[in-house]
């Protein structure tokens, strides 16, 4: 039996802050948390690896359900050798848990990734678990490409989605469409009674429109605020849509280019407690330097770490963030707590995929995918299922 405890550390639990604390870990399980004042030694093996965290941040590790790649590679170009890479660059970051997103293609292209991602999860995973896939697109409007590829954009085609959730049962964990594209509603419909969480993005959806799609079960907004029919005091548009109902959780791409931080705080203020995640949406420059990437097939310059098209009016391609930056900027820029950018990078990303009684927070009987993270909030260590995630 594998064993491990954690003392001296500020854990965050989902019953607020525990400012001296203990976590007793056995076989990749949480046995036990609590003040240090409970704390008794003789609980544990001789065996057990022990370690003073010192007063430092103890977070449950980060899901990110909205990434393309990072460190060099994309999920498009799945193979076990690309898929280690990205998890492992990002669990370096503080991510224990993915969505493996894809983009907009060919059914064949799609195809060929849904079959690598599935059977690399039929194997133990040595890095961040890839916990599905995120499919974005191809069934989203070219009015708000953003980076994908309009010409392989197609209205929503439920036969599509039948052939790969019979082929892959319960492998696609998110989709993201265009409702107001012909067969959306339908589609949606369909999402939900297979428990798929069905998204709006890339969307000139109207108020109404999201309102209508609500109703078939949309639950969810990718990237809130970019790739989507804006706010307008006549037409509240997708963006008004999402603010306003409750029914929608949002993600927010927090690296200070995609969105500004008063319209971060705007969509905080709205979505409290559990309507707002963090996302990376990184490709694979996320870890690299500036230079010329490839984003699903399309060119992509990154200046500065901001990631745009090469071609055309330079449309932001993703971003080069990894989650902890994302947690980092919400506490410096935006204003939220530790406690709040936590849950936002955990604990909600596990509600919307109905994890949340095994993945999210810190808790008895929940896998032990933890972080050290210091005072000035930077990644010391990472656990998944109690392993340390070495350098």
């Amino acid at each position: 039996m594998s064993e491990r405890v954690i003392t001296g550390a500020k854990i965050v639990t989902e019953q607020g802050i525990i400012e001296h604390g203990f976590i007793h870990i056995q076989d990749g399980v949480i046995a036990s948390v609590g003040e240090m004042s409970a704390w008794d030694s003789r609980a544990v093996s001789p065996d057990a690896v022990l370690l003073d965290a010192q007063g430092s941040w103890l977070l449950p590790g980060f899901i990110d359900v909205h990434v393309h790649g990072g460190y060099g590679a994309d999920f498009m170009d799945a193979s076990p050798e690309t898929l280690d890479t990205i998890t492992r660059f990002h669990a370096l970051h503080g991510t224990t848990g993915m969505l493996a997103t894809t983009m907009t293609a060919t059914r064949e292209d799609i195809d060929r990734v849904l079959g690598e991602v599935d059977r690399y999860i039929q194997q133990p995973m040595p890095y961040a678990q890839l916990l599905g896939v995120h499919m974005e697109g191809p069934f989203i409007s070219p009015k708000w490409a953003g980076a994908q590829d309009p010409k392989l954009m197609v209205t929503p085609q439920l036969p599509w989605l039948e052939d790969w959730n019979e082929r892959y049962p319960q492998l696609v964990k998110q989709l993201t469409l265009a409702p107001e594209r012909e067969g959306g509603l339908a589609l949606i419909a369909w999402l939900r009674d297979h428990g798929i969480v069905a998204a709006c993005g890339h969307t000139d959806a109207t108020y109404a429109d999201i309102q209508s799609a609500v109703r078939e079960g949309l639950s969810h907004a990718v990237h809130t605020f970019n790739a989507m029919k804006p706010l307008h005091h006549r037409e509240p548009g997708t963006v008004g849509a999402v603010l306003t109902d409750p029914r929608i959780s949002a993600e927010i791409i927090a690296d200070g280019h995609h969105v500004h931080p008063a319209a971060i705080r705007l969509l905080t203020m709205v979505k409290q407690p559990h309507g707002l995640l963090l996302i990376t949406d990184a490709m694979s420059a996320a870890g690299l330097g500036d230079g010329e990437y490839e984003l699903g097939g399309q060119a992509v310059t990154v200046q500065s770490g901001v990631a745009r098209l090469t071609e055309g009016v330079g449309a932001l391609a993703g971003s080069t963030l990894t989650m902890i930056e994302a947690l980092r900027f919400m506490v410096r820029e935006v204003g939220v707590s530790v406690e709040e950018a936590s849950r936002y990078a955990s604990g909600n990303p596990a509600r919307l995929l109905g994890l949340a009684s095994t993945h999210g927070s810190i808790a008895q009987g929940k896998q032990a995918d933890l972080l050290l993270v210091s005072p000035e909030l930077a990644i010391e260590q990472v656990w998944i299922r109690g392993n340390e995630i070495k350098h």
